[in-house]
């Protein structure tokens, strides 16, 4: 639904002046809703207020805290969780083959695309596309029926993948493509994983209310998926973090409104989380719903990341809530000066202290990491609050988490 709305004023105005503004984002959902979804969310955001937490809300963290301790040992509905690896994935490894990607001839492929469709479905092997630097101009999609491939590429100078959809964008039956489908790279597939890659959406910064602005630059549906040393760059919903178990380690993630959202169960290690506006960034729009059944056991975790701005200015969110049991935890992460003190948004929950919304730092620093200056419903974990969160546990990774192909 099309708003009446103003970009917000340059930084240094009053944060009043930003609270009454940010009811004019539009809704990482507006477009296209993820396919298990019973529809999208409202634009109204009702931002928090300080005040003293309810005390029904100790019991749900107790809750909570009993529910993960144990998350490493327990059988998992997206794949068995503890250190006994993943028969498929070890069958696979063990069946490697590398191709070279070169749009100058000097390889198997010229285009990614070109190298995916060659893979046949039901793959069982390790594909491991050498993706040369370069610049490809195209817009990828790894089908499910293709497991196991992996991006490779040079993390010092790596290949760009660059398209310049966005959820306005008319497809080829004349219709929006929604969030959905403005992705620049798509992963549909089990098992993927990315190395020194830079994925891209180049389409116009959209102004913050306006319609249609949504411009994925990397979609991720598949389970078990990895990504090392990638760039993830846009600006309104960069990272779809769709659905399943997913680790993203030393990436660098740009972005301006709800640049992380999905309801994928992820940890994000050792990152760097940039704001690209001098305007209002929100972090995060986690999707974990009572509504939607596959979102119950999500979350984002954030271990050992840095959340600043590549322009100096602007003002941080760490997150908002897309769904009444949004989940996001900062552990040990360092926050600028951009991260407003308030912190967190409930966006449309209107009691959020007894919705199930989760949001919680552990032992964060820097000038943003103002605890005591955060929304009562949100936490400051202790170190049993906070241990189900701070490992690759929290993905069930001791089974399937691998290290990146070296270089060719």
């Amino acid at each position: 639904m099309a708003q009446n709305c103003h970009r917000p004023p340059p930084s240094g105005v009053a944060l009043v002046a930003i609270t009454l503004l940010l009811p004019c984002f539009v809704s990482v959902a507006s477009s296209s809703p993820p396919p298990s979804s019973s529809g999208g969310t409202s634009n109204n955001i009702k931002l928090p207020t300080d005040g003293a937490a309810a005390s029904s809300f100790t019991e749900f963290v107790a809750e909570n805290v009993e529910l993960y301790n144990n998350v490493s040992t327990e059988q998992h509905k997206y794949g068995a969780g503890g250190k006994v690896w993943d028969p498929e994935l070890l069958a696979a490894q063990g069946m490697a083959v590398r191709y070279v990607v070169s749009p100058d001839g000097h390889g198997k492929f010229r285009s990614i695309s070109e190298a995916i469709k060659a893979v046949p479905d039901g793959n069982k092997k390790r594909i491991i596309l050498d993706i040369r630097t370069a610049t490809y101009k195209e817009k990828v999609l790894v089908p499910y029926t293709k497991p196991f491939i992996t991006f490779s590429g040079n993390p010092k100078n790596p290949p760009v993948i660059m398209w310049n959809d966005r959820s306005a964008t008319h497809g080829k039956d004349g219709k929006p493509v929604g969030t959905y489908g403005s992705a620049t790279v798509a992963v549909d597939a089990d098992y993927f994983m990315a190395s020194g890659i830079h994925f891209k959406n180049t389409a116009p910064m959209a102004a913050p209310g306006s319609e249609g602005g949504q411009a994925v630059a990397l979609r991720v549906y598949g389970n078990k998926a990895a990504f090392y040393d990638c760039t993830i760059d846009g600006g309104q919903d960069t990272l779809y973090d769709h659905r399943g178990l997913h680790y993203f380690k030393s990436c660098h993630i740009l972005g301006t409104v709800d640049f992380i959202f999905g309801f994928g169960r992820s940890l994000y290690e050792d990152c760097a989380i940039m704001s690209v506006t001098k305007d209002v960034a929100i972090v995060t729009a986690q999707q974990r719903s009572k509504s939607i059944a596959d979102a119950l056991e999500t979350g984002f975790s954030f271990l050992r990341c840095r959340i600043g701005s590549t322009t100096g200015a602007g003002q941080i969110y760490l997150g908002r809530a897309w769904g009444d049991s949004s989940r996001v935890v900062y552990a040990y992460t360092t926050m600028g000066k951009e991260v407003v003190p308030v912190g967190w948004d409930s966006w449309t929950i209107q009691k959020p202290e007894k919705s199930g919304i989760y949001y919680g730092e552990y032992q964060c620093s820097g000038p943003g990491a103002l605890p005591h200056k955060r929304v009562g419903w949100s936490l400051v974990l202790n170190d049993a609050q906070a241990k189900p969160f701070t490992g690759i546990h929290f993905i069930y990774g001791d089974s399937w988490i691998l290290p990146p192909p070296h270089l060719a």
